[in-house]
């Protein structure tokens, strides 16, 4: 859920964050050209007041011109001129013909197109220029054209024009952009650190939540949830989990307690009902066929409530884990089994190394590999092999049990397990089916688990994993 939930949050966080980081470039980058706008507005409105006064042509009779005008227009080219070699802008100031009053650099001619052309134009309809087009760090060629009318007695006699480089201004936009961006990703960061927190508060309680349904689907049933974090509607669902929990576990000591206690209460009465057939059949004839089938189902009896009274126990009692041979275990049992397999004519054998360790609770382990091997006895034919090997793999040690019976089919192998099942070719062999159930509620109990599948061309192959790290 974190990695779905995680992203999302993620992404949304980055969409605002663009969202008001491109209009702030923006901005940044329109103050940045306005203030130069401003300033270039500024000293063209200054060589506007220095040529407003020099009104004779340059090509005109000299005995027009005065002295006070000559040096006015002798400032005005010095003042240019300086202008220009000091911040690079070119600069003039051109009559209403377009002839040149001063510029600088010399040769500086009215534009004929583009922006500069237009500015020109309307300064001759005595307005400002108005503002140019946005210049953006990557406009290699872009400059800004300013035009300011020179107006005397009420009317436009000339035009100043100024077209400035723009290499410092998109520098100083370029700074401000790396500026935001570095704000930009550092808010990305710190609000994805907000996230992973925000979504471990809020995803901390269901992953516990999921642990503990877990442990108890596998059996531990004393697992609870700390309801002491996350938003509220959590914590209030860890206490309902724990209350359920609660009663699940009450409801089951109940069944226990009952499958033991009724298993126990009924072998006294089955043990006297026992004994009295066979005080009856001292009075019969030898060889009276329903007296023998009324032994044979007294004493399946017997062998389920000893199995009940068996589960009942195996769910009950704690596992005593401890570090073990496995190896050894189980070719102890093999060896105890051997004379049961020579007697049915099968090869039973250990293939495995002498010894391999893990943890696991000895009496537990032992009954569940008895269980297994009188299994795969039972269902071999004779001649055929019943081997049991042990190999590490990983953190964990297998052990298994391979046969050469009938096997069984995937619908079977999905119910193998489940108590009293046993499958419909088999009803004729002893057993009350809860041979496996009882193996499986014992290995549980200590950390094991038990799998089975087919043993290739024919047979079932049971695989018990134990762990070899302490728990």
């Amino acid at each position: 859920m974190r990695t779905r939930l995680l992203p999302l949050l993620i992404v949304l966080m980055a969409a605002v964050l663009l969202a008001l980081g491109f209009p702030l470039g923006a901005s940044t980058a329109g103050v940045e050209q306005q203030r130069v706008v401003v300033d270039r507005i500024d000293d063209a409105a200054r060589f506007a007041s220095l040529a407003q006064f020099v009104t004779a042509r340059p090509a005109a009779d000299d005995r027009n011109k005065t002295p006070e005008e000559d040096e006015r227009r002798a400032t005005l080219r010095t003042e240019l001129a300086r202008y220009y070699s000091l911040y690079g802008i070119r600069a003039g100031v051109f009559y209403r013909d377009h002839t040149t009053m001063a510029a600088a650099p010399a040769g500086l001619s009215v534009p004929h197109d583009g922006e500069a052309a237009q500015a020109f134009s309307e300064a001759l309809a005595g307005r400002r220029s108005h503002d140019p087009h946005q210049i953006w760090p990557w406009d290699d060629a872009g400059r800004i054209p300013v035009a300011s009318p020179v107006i005397r007695d009420g009317d436009v006699v000339a035009v100043v024009v100024t077209d400035s480089p723009t290499g410092q201004m998109r520098a100083r936009i370029l700074r401000s952009w790396l500026l935001i961006a570095a704000g930009e990703c550092a808010a990305m960061l710190v609000a994805v650190g907000a996230a992973f927190r925000l979504t471990g508060w809020v995803l901390r309680p269901v992953r516990i939540l999921d642990t503990a349904s877990h442990d108890i689907a596998t059996g531990r049933m004393n697992a609870r949830v700390a309801a002491t974090a996350g938003p509220p509607e959590l914590r209030r669902l860890a206490r309902s989990f724990n209350e359920m929990a609660d009663h699940v576990e009450d409801v089951l000591e109940q069944q226990r307690a009952f499958v033991a206690d009724a298993s126990h209460q009924l072998r006294n009465p089955l043990s006297a009902l026992l004994l009295r057939i066979e005080l009856l059949a001292l009075e019969l004839p030898d060889g009276n066929a329903e007296i023998a089938a009324v032994r044979t189902e007294g004493r399946r009896l017997a062998r389920v409530l000893d199995d009940l009274l068996g589960l009942a126990l195996a769910e009950h009692t704690d596992a005593d884990l401890q570090l073990t041979d496995v190896a050894a275990l189980a070719a102890e049992r093999v060896d105890s089994w051997r004379p049961l397999a020579d007697a049915k004519g099968v090869r039973l054998d250990y293939e495995g190394p002498a010894a391999v360790t893990g943890w696991a609770d000895p009496i537990a382990l032992s009954s569940a590999l008895d269980a297994v091997v009188d299994n795969a006895l039972k269902f071999t034919p004779e001649d055929r092999p019943v081997t049991v090997g042990v190999a590490p793999d990983g953190d964990r040690v297998e052990i298994t049990v391979a046969d050469r019976g009938p096997g069984l089919s995937e619908d079977e192998l999905d119910r193998i397990g489940d108590r009293f099942w046993r499958s419909g070719r088999h009803q004729n062999v002893s057993g009350s089916g809860l041979g496996l159930s009882i193996t499986r509620a014992l290995l549980t109990a200590g950390g094991a688990t038990i799998a089975y599948a087919p043993h290739e061309p024919h047979g079932l192959k049971v695989t018990v994993t134990v762990p070899r790290g302490a728990p």
